[in-house]
Parts: structure tokens; sequence; C-alpha cells
């Protein structure tokens, strides 16, 4: 992603500087995102010919300063762009206000947070970008969706036969705000997990197919940073780190709604390459697509413990959990590069670009 990875991906000289940090030091294969913020029109150009994947944008404020948000003029300069060549815009789908009046109530009530970021706000940033993607024909795709009462104008949308996809996350459909405790700052994020009622609907549209696939939306932070300490959600670091976890989270969950493993590699594998323009050599197992392949164990069980994560910080609303389907293998380009529970192989990934 463009931010919080210094420097943020908004101009060509910031992406050839990542560019160059990324030399023998990926243990995965990986492609970057460009940043719309107002002001870098001229930059998009250069992003698109160094190979990025797509752009994304942020309607309300991201968390960091050097990266504002876009406003609807600037979107409006933008997405004729990535039109023409074809690229994707991610857009986080909140349209906020001013109203900081809920950090003056319970600082540790996860409900006051919950009521903070109503769907109305991502409703409406999501009436907005069907509206741009209608108006430019610019691919849109809508990140973490948790508004359950988006879905029937997503659906509409794509009735009519717009450019338009969209994700959820996994903590979305494997929570509900009725199970959070007052000062589990772990599972802040934005938007919020909502209840459980708002999920469940989340998960018909998935299976539906108007949620196109599930992504994770990782975002690690160290402990102070989320505030495990106070337990204040008025400043703790808005992300949920779940990279790792990311396959057997939603088998456990999808496994309970007779999902099937075919299920799972449509929305983790083959809908998500599609997105990226690598559809036609990733997301799949056969002849001709690249080689990166895992061996699941798929009734095999574990728990989520802190020493068993690999992330930098440990810090995850998972641990604690018992969850279903073990990674036993993985391989890139054919190569074995993890055999549980070691990794035998570093800095073999890829760079993917367009």
């Amino acid at each position: 992603m463009p931010l919080n990875s210094a420097p943020v991906t908004t101009t060509v000289a910031n992406f050839e500087q990542k560019l160059r940090a990324t030399e023998s030091q990926l243990h995965t294969n990986c492609g970057f995102w460009g940043g719309i913020i107002p002001g870098n029109r001229s930059e998009i150009e250069g992003l698109i010919a160094r190979g990025i994947m797509g752009f994304k944008a942020f309607l309300t404020h991201s968390g960091i300063d050097d990266f504002p948000n876009a406003t609807e003029a600037d979107l409006r300069q933008a997405m004729p762009i990535l039109a023409r060549h074809g690229l994707p815009l991610l857009v986080h789908c909140e349209l906020t206000t001013n109203d900081d009046a809920w950090k003056q109530h319970d600082k540790r009530s996860y409900a006051n947070y919950l009521a903070s970021r109503p769907k109305s706000w991502e409703d409406k940033a999501v009436a907005l970008m069907i509206r741009l993607c209608e108006e430019t024909g610019c691919r849109t795709h809508i990140v973490h969706l948790s508004s359950a009462d988006s879905l029937p104008q997503i659906a509409a949308a794509k009735r009519r036969g717009l450019p338009l996809t969209v994700e959820t996350g996994q903590h979305y459909l494997h929570f509900a705000a009725e199970d959070i405790a007052d000062g589990q700052t772990q599972f802040k994020c934005a938007p919020p997990i909502r209840e459980r009622a708002n999920n469940e609907r989340l998960w018909q549209a998935l299976q539906a197919g108007i949620i196109d696939f599930v992504a994770t939306d990782h975002s690690p932070a160290p402990p102070v940073l989320k505030q495990i300490a106070s337990g204040d959600f008025t400043t703790a670091w808005g992300g949920i780190a779940s990279l790792q976890l990311a396959l057997p989270v939603l088998w456990t969950a999808a496994q309970r709604r007779g999902a099937t493993l075919p299920d799972l590699v449509r929305w983790l594998s083959t809908n998500p390459a599609q997105l990226i323009g690598l559809g036609h050599r990733k997301g799949r197992i056969a002849k001709g697509y690249d080689a990166d392949l895992l061996v699941l164990d798929a009734e095999n069980t574990f728990r989520v413990t802190e020493s068993g994560l690999h992330h930098r910080h440990k810090v995850s609303p998972y641990v604690g959990l018992e969850l279903r389907g073990v990674v036993e293998q993985t391989f890139l380009a054919g190569r074995l590069v993890y055999q549980r529970p070691e990794f035998l192989q570093l800095n073999q990934g890829q760079l993917l670009t367009r």
C-alpha cells in the first residue's frame, strides 16, 4: 500500500526509492500501489510507466499527514487517466464529519467508538464512487467494506455493468461488535467491526458474488501505538495485523457456512489476481501459471499464539483463538520456501509489475 511505509508512494522519486529498498529483501512476491492525493496528478503517468499495480485514495483522513485524503475534484482529475490505462482505483470509502464529541465520552468503550463511525459514512462514499465510476469508466475497487447497507447500491451498479469490484476483510466476517469488550483496542480498525446482523449480510453478499473477495487490510503497529495498556480507543492506531492468518481465519468462518475450498481459492487468489491485472498467470493451478503454491491441511486446527506469529509486532485480535487450516508448505515459482514450522529460504520473492 502507498502509505504507512515511508516514503508515501505518491511520486516517481518515492517509488524508485522503495524499489531500491526491495532488492534482495522480498520474502514473497510483492507489487506496489500508488497513491492519489491532492496535487500529485502530474505524477500519475510516471508511476504507471514504472509498473505500479494501480492507485489508492482515501475519502477521509488517512491517519498520516503526508497522505491527505483526495477530494471529489482530485478524483475527477485522476480517474480518467487511470481509465485510459485500464488501472484500478482502490478507495477507502468513508465521508466523515468533523464531530469529535465522541472522544469526550468513555475512551475505553467499543460501543462509543463504533457509534463514532456510522454506516452512513460508508454508504455516502460508496454512492460517490459508483457515480464517478459510471462517469469516468475507471475501474473502481471498494476496499474493506464493512457496511452491509451499501450492498443494494453495489449490486445495482454491477447489474448495470459498471467496472466496480468490492472486497471485505476477514475481521468483518469473523468477529462481531457484540463480542468486543471495552478496552480491547487490538480490534480497532476503520471502518469498524460492526454488529453480527450486519456482518451476516456481508457473508451472504460474498457467497452471492456481490462482494468479490476478501483481503486483510493488514495494518501492523507496536503495542504502544495500539494503546494496549490504556485501552483508549480515541488515540489507538486503527488497524488489524493478520496477514499471516488470512487463510485460516477465512476458512474457519467459511466452513461454518458451507463454503468450500474452491470458494476460498476464488476469494483469496483468483479474483485478487484479476484485480491487479495478473489473472493470466496467477490465481489458478493450471498449465502456464506461476507455481506459487501452498499445501494446506484443511481439517487440522491450531491455536494462535504470540510466539507463533511472524509479524514484527505481536498485537492481533486473533491471539488465543483456535483456527482451522494449517499451511504445511509454501512454494514460490516452484521453489519450496516454507516447511512448517521453518522458513527454508528467505528473500526469494519477486517484484510484481504491470
